[in-house]
């Protein structure tokens, strides 16, 4: 979080305490320019007022008078040019159902949670927001931002970073997470948090996943011909399942580039799966099955799907979520949870993975309870490919040094830097 972020924030809640708590937690964190309304049309007036206009605004969904759907609805009407977070104490459904329209109207939405809010929350979703330069105030122009995302896509200027996946049991590295950036310039990389949002509003998710998928093509390609046989786990966007030709789409970039669709992991974000029509994201899903592709389903545990309900789709591994992974060691609650996702991976005959590991409690523990797969800090951070092969050997010998294979891992070693 940047000491000073100057972009003009609206708050929007018809609870006067919930209001002032946010605004309290924003100057927290160094915002400097933070308004707040308790109703739609103050608010609006509010959005009309020329340079005071606001570039982000918290709205609250459930609000007596105008709603926030209505008034999303309104933003239209004055073509506001910023982005939204969405923020309800409703259930999580209505707050996805919420964000889906709010992306329809093609306006951004860095995130959404839960009321009451936490600092922890409030900082990382303010990470989201797409600053225009260092040091530069944000112009809030959403689309200005969208059209210097589709020239950075066709200009080459995304390029993908690779986490290690490794086998709890061999200490094997056994594949890798495929992360794009964007690199502005030399002195600059961008999170993909601050634009993917971006990208799915305007359209452009479907060239990006493009680029993305035929990048990490030809990187397992060069790794192939020297030897090196990784599984590369590709990010899916809900828009990109609901397509149904992205299954052919998938398959002709995988046979182009002369890779076994075995080795391409397709991930999916239980929170992107629909909860009532899953036809066209079915479709695609097990098509991509049927050619052969494995399917994964990611952040486990942070959506609502059933046990009756993932038994009908063809997922060979289960990503059990960060939350439920840090602090397991130590956390009784966390420890819970994670035995419970657990179970429902081994219930569904899954392949686990475990994502977030930070700590060698976290990686005693999994071994302990017979997880698959572990990627996290603790093991490496996400790298360029070209620190891959290197990172390798300064990992094999971690292993023998920290003895992180036997019946209980040594904290002698600190973790090597990547």
């Amino acid at each position: 979080m940047h000491s000073k972020f100057t972009t003009k924030i609206l708050v929007l809640d018809d609870d006067s305490f919930m209001l002032k708590l946010i605004a309290h937690m924003l100057e927290s964190q160094g915002c400097t320019a933070v308004t707040t309304c308790t109703d739609g049309r103050a608010a609006l007036q509010v959005v009309d007022s020329g340079n005071g206009h606001p570039d982000l605004i918290f709205l609250d969904l459930n609000m007596p008078d105008m709603d926030g759907v209505e008034f999303v609805r309104h933003l239209v009407e004055h073509n506001y040019a910023g982005y939204l977070i969405l923020m309800s104490g409703e259930d999580e459904p209505l707050l996805q159902a919420s964000e889906k329209l709010v992306r329809a109207h093609n306006i951004p939405v860095l995130g959404r949670f839960h009321k009451p809010v936490t600092v922890e929350i409030l900082a990382a979703l303010l990470e989201k927001f797409p600053q225009a330069n260092p040091g530069n105030e944000h112009t809030g122009n959403a689309t200005n931002n969208a059209e210097e995302l589709r020239a950075a896509i066709a200009n080459g200027e995304l390029i993908n970073y690779y986490q290690p996946k490794v086998s709890l049991s061999s200490g094997e590295i056994v594949g890798a997470e495929v992360l794009v950036r964007w690199r502005k310039s030399q002195d600059e990389m961008v999170s993909p948090y601050k634009f993917l949002g971006l990208a799915e509003s305007f359209g452009l998710i479907h060239d990006l996943t493009r680029v993305v998928l035929g990048n990490a093509l030809a990187q397992s390609k060069a790794w192939l011909d020297k030897g090196l046989s990784l599984q590369l786990a590709i990010n899916l966007s809900e828009y990109n399942i609901e397509a149904l030709d992205f299954a052919d789409t998938v398959a002709t970039l995988t046979a182009a580039a002369g890779v076994a669709p075995q080795h391409v992991m397709l991930e999916v974000a239980e929170g992107w799966l629909p909860m009532n029509d899953l036809r066209a994201p079915l479709e695609t899903l097990t098509r991509l099955h049927l050619k052969r592709f494995r399917l994964a389903i990611d952040e486990f545990g942070t959506g609502y799907f059933s046990l009756a309900q993932l038994r009908g789709i063809p997922f060979d591994e289960l990503k059990i979520d960060r939350s439920f992974v840090h602090h397991i060691s130590t956390d009784a609650k966390t420890k819970t949870k994670y035995d419970a996702n657990l179970a429902i991976a081994r219930q569904l005959n899954l392949e686990v993975s475990a994502v977030g590991v930070e700590d060698l409690g976290d990686w005693n523990l999994l071994r302990q309870t017979g997880c698959d797969y572990a990627q996290g800090r603790f093991i490496a951070d996400p790298m360029p490919a070209e620190a891959l092969p290197g990172w390798i050997h300064i990992w094999k010998s971690r292993i023998l040094e920290q003895r992180l294979l036997s019946g209980q891992a040594s904290a002698t070693t600190s973790h090597a830097p990547i």
